[in-house]
């Protein structure tokens, strides 16, 4: 008798182990930058460091996958 394997969460599908996260950094020339970060946390820091910048709009976190 055979045992069955326990299926994951992510199936089949072994690209992505873990989530992506996307900051996009908006400039006040119109300007944008993003840069894609597996840690969360990471990304957060990233975001409100750039955030301290007198020539950025603004910074969004993105969850990408």
């Amino acid at each position: 008798m055979k045992k069955r394997r326990k299926k994951s969460k992510l199936g089949k599908d072994k690209r992505r182990k873990h989530h992506h996260w996307q900051v996009t950094v908006f400039y006040q020339d119109g300007e944008k930058f993003a840069r894609v970060y597996i840690d969360r946390d990471k990304a957060a820091n990233f975001a409100e460091r750039q955030k301290r910048s007198p020539v950025v709009r603004t910074a969004r976190i993105l969850e990408i996958g």
